[in-house]
């Protein structure tokens, strides 16, 4: 695998593939510099090295050219982030792309405009892929949460580069804490599996089977493997059609000796509101009228001595409904749990949107060993899928 320590980058230029799709506000203003923070050491290598950098990236999901979506509203952020002015140019192709790199010095930082403002970015277009690679010397991939997409600035334009190519080091962390998980773990291995459909995490589930001595099934998807067994669940949220699924998941559970541990007790509302009346009741005897909307105590208890025992821990998906405050009490304990056995020396991996979500929320983010940057390029990992972003370097 190689890796941007693999490469002297002096008087080289560098394109990366980054994420900055950050989040605006309505003066378009960076409300969550996190992605362009996380390739700072990348960037900040090769300009020691003694290299440039030319970045690329996307911004949202504009039809055409949209100035709304324009890089140009990164600018000042990504410089006071990197320390060093950042150089913008306002086309990612043709002659302005070029020209702009073409001028670049050894210690400057370029941001190409918007990929997504041409069609055949996404598409994969192989012309495209080839003008972006005539701009850099050495091609560095450094964005995870795009590595499932086989885009021109992703997969395609590594052909261009068949020895200088490399992962950048927030990829190449990604894929090690990954790997810690599915393939290097120490055992106890416990995943957390939440949210709130069991169709959105089944693929994860038998991949993972294998790897893991327990797993934690929590949020909305306790209700189908609880009407499966036989419960009255009352108007919890539930997947019909796949409690045969759920079924057969505990089945081969049993068969691999992989034990699952699915809520005993719960905080049901009476409504899916923050202001709702709420008591706390066995899970397989909610009230008709009543609705899960959180893990109960005796279930968070029940947790905690798996969490303490455990070595590896992979955390993805919430508890409960944490966006509303009253709901939000099983995550957050989860959460505390799993700081706590990694401050005893467990490795924790945190993935997928709204866990990562959770604990920035809550600030447990620097308590975890590692947060992923790639919502669903984590999940495709997870359900065994090699991504085209790291093959096409891998190739």
């Amino acid at each position: 695998m190689k890796t941007l320590q693999d490469f002297n980058f002096n008087a080289k230029k560098a394109i990366i593939r980054v994420d900055f799709n950050v989040p605006l506000d309505e003066h378009f203003n960076v409300t969550d510099a996190n992605r362009i923070e996380a390739a700072k050491p990348t960037i900040d290598k090769i300009l020691a090295d003694g290299g440039s950098v030319i970045l690329m990236s996307h911004l949202g999901r504009p039809k055409g050219k949209q100035d709304q979506f324009s890089l140009r509203h990164i600018v000042s952020k990504t410089s006071e982030v990197l320390g060093v002015p950042v150089l913008f140019a306002e086309d990612c192709q043709g002659e302005i792309a070029q020209k702009a790199a073409q001028s670049l010095q050894p210690g400057q930082v370029l941001l190409l405009e918007n990929l997504r403002f041409y069609a055949e970015e996404e598409a994969g277009d192989v012309n495209f892929a080839k003008g972006l690679a005539s701009l850099g010397d050495i091609y560095v991939n450094d964005a995870f949460g795009t590595a499932h997409r086989a885009h021109a600035s992703t997969t395609i334009i590594a052909q261009f580069f068949p020895t200088d190519k490399c992962f950048g080091l927030l990829l190449a962390k990604e894929i090690d804490s990954l790997n810690r998980v599915l393939n290097n773990s120490v055992k106890p291995v416990t995943a957390v599996l939440g949210g709130s459909k069991v169709s959105s995490k089944i693929t994860v589930i038998e991949n993972i089977l294998d790897k893991v001595d327990h797993m934690i099934i929590g949020g909305g998807m306790t209700f189908t493997f609880v009407k499966a067994l036989g419960g009255h669940i009352g108007n919890s949220i539930c997947e019909d059609d796949k409690q045969e699924l759920a079924l057969e998941i505990l089945r081969l559970a049993k068969e691999k000796n992989v034990q699952i541990h699915i809520p005993v007790d719960v905080v049901a509302a009476d409504a899916f509101a923050n202001d709702a009346n709420t008591q706390i009741v066995d899970v397989r005897e909610i009230p008709e009228g009543w609705q899960g909307l959180d893990a109960g105590p005796k279930s968070l208890e029940n947790f905690k001595k798996v969490i303490m025992d455990s070595k590896t821990i992979l955390w993805n998906g919430p508890l409960g409904v944490f966006e509303m405050e009253t709901f939000a009490k099983g995550t957050i304990t989860l959460g505390n749990f799993i700081a706590a056995s990694t401050a005893n020396g467990a490795f924790s991996l945190v993935g997928g949107g709204d866990s990562v979500a959770a604990v920035k929320q809550f600030g447990l983010e620097d308590k975890m060993s590692y947060v992923s940057t790639g919502g669903g390029a984590m999940l495709e990992m997870l359900e065994g899928r090699v991504l085209p972003g790291i093959a096409a370097i891998l190739d």
